[in-house]
């Protein structure tokens, strides 16, 4: 499969760079090619997986009272492509809301959300923006004329929980500084819960996250001409106590190599390749965790079963 040469460099690059480091890691946001934008749909619909239905539930059952948060004219700027169920629901759920900015470093899947959104939602004005929005944004194409009443930057799912702790700090400054004074963040947080429900979440018994994790190496060798034998590998889901973070990994079942631009790396049975991390918070975790960054959880809501949460943080007061 051909890849566009600069996405290419940089997926090498990250390649290289996380197989020399000690522990060895891939960055999880390799995981979302075609086939793995596939296998991820799948794993939502799988019964293990709880995070897809709880955060929807959340929002059908809270969609109101977030509205009343939000307030008229808003301007809401999400992070991600946005035009999935939980995005609709929100802009459906709003009063006239003023604009509607979807984040998304994939120029295609920009293009379509917007096409559709602007489609379903033709008194909204839809102003996509192509930029990685784990960097730091120019304010500037964040501008209306007139402005909006305020800002307010979503993010929902789970995806914070995939930054440790540092990097979720700097995270959320940067989004404190998009939503600005007067602005807010609505954010959602996955929940501590029993380990045993957490690892099988990570490792359902049908394989779809196992094969999720795995189309890394696939990708590996298709893109980057990777020698590697995929099934000298098996995906593993663990429970880390002392972070509160499942992990996974792809954990050799043997000695084998993979030789990728000149270089080998060379694995004995039992070494792994840390591929993802997802943290899991209580709410008040979370509050201090959110204060580090210079912001305030004003409110939370979490969806009939207890399992997920949104948060609604502010700039907290100097």
């Amino acid at each position: 499969m051909s890849i566009g040469k600069k996405a290419r460099a940089a997926f090498l690059a990250d390649v290289i760079d996380g197989l020399s480091a000690k522990p060895r890691t891939l960055p999880c946001k390799y995981f979302y090619d075609a086939r793995g934008s596939e296998l991820f749909e799948a794993i939502c619909e799988c019964p293990e997986y709880y995070l897809t239905r709880a955060d929807l539930a959340l929002h059908e059952q809270h969609l109101g009272e977030i509205g009343e948060r939000v307030g008229p004219g808003a301007h809401v700027i999400e992070f991600g492509s946005g035009a999935g169920i939980k995005t609709r629901k929100l802009l459906a759920g709003l009063e006239r809301p003023r604009a509607y900015t979807p984040i998304e470093i994939s120029a295609a899947a920009l293009k379509v959300s917007a096409r559709q959104l602007a489609s379903d939602f033709p008194d909204i004005e839809i102003r996509p923006l192509q930029a990685d929005y784990t960097r730091d944004i120019d304010a500037e194409r964040l501008q209306l004329d007139p402005p909006s009443r305020r800002r307010v930057v979503y993010f929902p799912g789970s995806t914070i929980g995939n930054f440790d702790h540092a990097e979720a700090i700097e995270f959320l400054r940067r989004m404190g500084r998009i939503a600005r004074a007067g602005g807010a963040i609505l954010i959602g947080v996955d929940l501590m819960k029993p380990e045993s429900q957490l690892v099988a979440a990570y490792d359902d018994a049908a394989g779809i996250t196992a094969d999720f994790n795995l189309n890394l190496l696939v990708r590996m060798r298709n893109e980057l001409d990777a020698e590697l034998d995929v099934d000298a590998f098996a995906h593993e889901a663990r429970f880390n106590r002392e972070e509160n973070r499942i992990e996974m990994h792809l954990v050799a079942t043997r000695d084998t190599v993979i030789g990728l631009d000149g270089q080998r790396f060379e694995f004995a049975a039992g070494d792994g390749i840390h591929t993802e991390s997802s943290h899991k918070y209580s709410v008040d975790d979370f509050r201090a965790l959110a204060a580090r960054a210079g912001l305030a959880s004003r409110h939370v809501w979490k969806d009939p079963a207890g399992l997920f949460s949104m948060h609604w943080l502010e700039q907290a007061e100097p």
